[in-house]
């Protein structure tokens, strides 16, 4: 299953040569960034796109890899406009607290994005018993957790989640989470928000129990990055490249015509069976790209969840 819900659009519609029924698209365009809103509507489109009901909007800006504060902070305003979208619809009170929680292993690079953007998070659920008014007033209740994975804990992250929730009995739950994408040029440049909660590790073939509105009893919104990609897309859209090279050439058509997809999914699959046809891949400059990928989530959080901070004072507050 793919994760993001564009890329399952894409695929879907290339399968089908068609429109997907029961699926809207909406397109906006912005200097720095395109917003894709793919909204899945009917039970017959979440069958074909193996995606939940729900509304997910993609942000896909590629300058995000760059090193540039100003754009950085353009895709920070973007998301947090996006993310107070969500947040509207539920109708939530205006009081409603939120419990923002990082998911992934701190201990491995492209899977550490939720628990680093955490460590970014202004938290805020221990000030407001003694903050002075005007604070809280500009402040929402916000907490924070990261609470590891199974290997580590021996304990599912949805129970972890449950009994915090359980306790502390916030309005909303925010994750954030490294997601895996089909196209390369997707890594740590695309945002996607979800307003259907989240199913850890699916996009690596590892499901866990979802974290949803009808697991933990609330509205889960999800917010992911891909960090990695899948060896065998990168092969297979690397097969396509050279059918499509083939078959501009005359002279090389008749090669072409022998290299059937079913020839390219064996060669695939032995050439991954050592890793169980789970090999994934990462840029090797992945630590920068998770620092500032999380300073982004942060802040686009921050700036949503606290709109009685202006911008121009948030990054005080940031770690």
């Amino acid at each position: 299953m793919l994760d993001l819900a564009v890329e399952a659009h894409e695929l879907a519609r290339a399968k089908t040569g068609t429109e997907i029924p029961g699926v809207v698209v909406e397109r906006e365009n912005f200097p720095y960034a395109t917003v894709t809103t793919v909204r899945v509507e009917t039970e017959e489109a979440e069958k074909i796109m193996q995606k939940p009901r729900g509304s997910y909007i993609t942000i896909d800006a590629p300058a995000m890899r760059e090193n540039s504060r100003k754009v950085h902070q353009q895709v920070v305003e973007l998301l947090a406009q996006k993310l107070a979208l969500l947040l509207q619809n539920l109708q939530l009170p205006e009081e409603a607290s939120v419990l923002v929680v990082g998911l992934g292993n701190w201990h491995a690079t492209p899977d550490a994005l939720g628990p680093r953007t955490v460590d970014y998070t202004l938290v805020t659920r221990h000030l407001h018993r003694y903050a002075p008014q005007e604070l809280r007033g500009r402040m929402r209740e916000v907490s924070a957790l990261a609470p590891g994975v199974l290997g580590i804990t021996g304990i599912e992250t949805a129970e972890i989640i449950r009994g915090v929730v359980e306790k502390i009995k916030p309005h909303v739950i925010i994750t954030v989470d490294a997601l895996a994408a089909w196209n390369v040029e997707r890594i740590t440049t695309s945002i996607q928000l979800a307003d259907t909660g989240i199913s850890p590790g699916s996009g690596i073939g590892n499901d866990r129990t979802g974290i949803n509105q009808s697991t933990m009893g609330i509205p889960v919104i999800a917010i992911g990055v891909p960090t990695v990609v899948h060896a065998a897309f990168i092969a297979q859209d690397a097969m396509e490249r050279l059918w499509q090279e083939l078959n501009k050439n005359p002279n090389l058509r008749q090669v072409y015509k022998f290299l059937h997809p079913e020839l390219v999914q064996h060669v695939t699959d032995n050439l991954l069976a050592p890793f169980g046809g789970r090999l994934m891949v990462t840029p090797k400059e992945i630590d920068a790209l998770i620092q500032n990928i999380a300073r982004i989530l942060a802040g686009g959080i921050g700036a949503a969840l606290h709109p009685g901070i202006p911008a121009e004072e948030f990054s005080l507050y940031l770690g």
